[in-house]
């Protein structure tokens, strides 16, 4: 096919026609930016376990998106593929909630179809707590506003040409205190005509890609304040004719969350809270990672921002944290680092220990 024009239909019919019809299997990404992020976390691991080898099989992402603390949510997968983190999640939000997977692949979909009896017959529920729709990640008009707790998204944000518009959809069907986690590519610089504009680049999550502080202008302009980074991973290029494209530019995957949230500061503020986390998320029974600088220990206090405060008081996470003290006194800036348990964790891992993260 033709490099793809700026015209969303024809990008569209570039990127369904390569993910449905020229990729028989992940095997023949040409880079891993597509299947990048290592190995999952045990917690998500088992439940991986549990899904049909025809869906994982043809799936294609960058990370492992799958948020802790669902029990009961509704959430949406956007770009879900065959369905692979659909199911994933399915298992982790239970009979009682619910998992709505969108692609615009036929072929992709079909897959994620025939195969969500199979599902719901191992979990051992007495119906499939699953749909998938077809369409596109900028037009989510076929959901209501504030109808998801959670929206993810894995490795597709970059397919797409008008970036803007996906998270200002996604900002318009989360719910007040909702979270869009998802993972990505993002590259160390903004990209040059002759790499965004090519049609295997675009395709392998290259094209695409933000430089990752304007996705943060980008966010932040669609109501998403305070984006936090969870984690990232460098990407590897194992085609010559790639890396001779790419030059000196690098790509990594990187997993984000961003919630809908109102009122949050331009940077961290101190007002003198502190947050203790009770412990119980399932996956993270004793240790939480908010973001990649945020760890909370059981029963340890922590310092945090008044955006912090805001992220465990008036989300999911609420039932899981105390956070002490309010905005009434504020205290300057907040030297916003590492947690105490971020720290422990990062020397830890210096030693060459696994360190508590890994767990």
């Amino acid at each position: 096919m033709n490099t793809p024009s700026d015209n969303p239909t024809d990008l569209h019919a570039w990127i369904s026609e390569y993910y449905g019809k020229q990729l028989a299997s992940s095997a023949d990404l040409k880079t891993n930016a597509c299947c990048a992020g290592g190995a999952p976390p045990e917690w998500i691991a088992s439940a991986l376990s549990n899904v049909h080898s025809d869906v994982t099989d043809r799936f294609y992402g960058c990370g492992y998106p799958i948020p802790h603390g669902v029990q009961g949510a509704r959430v949406l997968d956007l770009g879900c593929g065959t369905g692979r983190d659909v199911f994933v999640l399915a298992q982790l939000v239970g009979e009682t909630g619910h998992v709505t997977g969108l692609d615009m692949t036929d072929e992709q979909l079909d897959v994620a179809r025939r195969t969500q009896h199979w599902h719901a017959e191992r979990q051992g529920y007495a119906q499939s707590n699953t749909s998938f729709v077809k369409g596109y990640i900028e037009d989510l008009s076929a959901f209501a506003d504030a109808s998801f707790d959670v929206v993810v998204s894995n490795c597709v944000v970059n397919l797409s040409p008008r970036k803007e518009r996906v998270l200002a959809e996604v900002f318009r069907v989360l719910k007040p205190g909702g979270e869009f986690y998802f993972s990505d590519v993002f590259a160390d610089r903004r990209l040059p005509a002759v790499i965004a504009n090519d049609p295997i680049m675009y395709a392998e999550c290259l094209g695409g890609a933000l430089y990752e502080f304007d996705f943060q202008t980008l966010a932040k302009r669609t109501g998403f304040d305070d984006p936090r980074k969870v984690a990232s991973a460098p990407i590897t290029v194992n085609s010559d004719e790639i890396l001779k494209r790419i030059g000196t530019t690098r790509f990594m995957s990187a997993t984000w969350r961003l919630f809908r949230l109102a009122e949050l500061d331009v940077r961290c503020e101190d007002y003198g809270q502190v947050a203790i986390y009770r412990g119980g998320i399932p996956g993270a029974e004793s240790l939480f990672w908010l973001d990649d600088s945020h760890a909370f220990q059981k029963g340890r206090p922590e310092h945090v921002c008044g955006n912090t405060a805001d992220m465990l008081l008036h989300t999911r996470f609420a039932a899981f944290f105390d956070v002490q003290g309010s905005k009434e006194t504020h205290l300057g800036v907040h030297p916003c680092g590492l947690t105490d348990a971020a720290m422990d964790a990062a020397q830890s891992t210096s030693r060459g220990d696994c360190g508590p993260r890994c767990c």
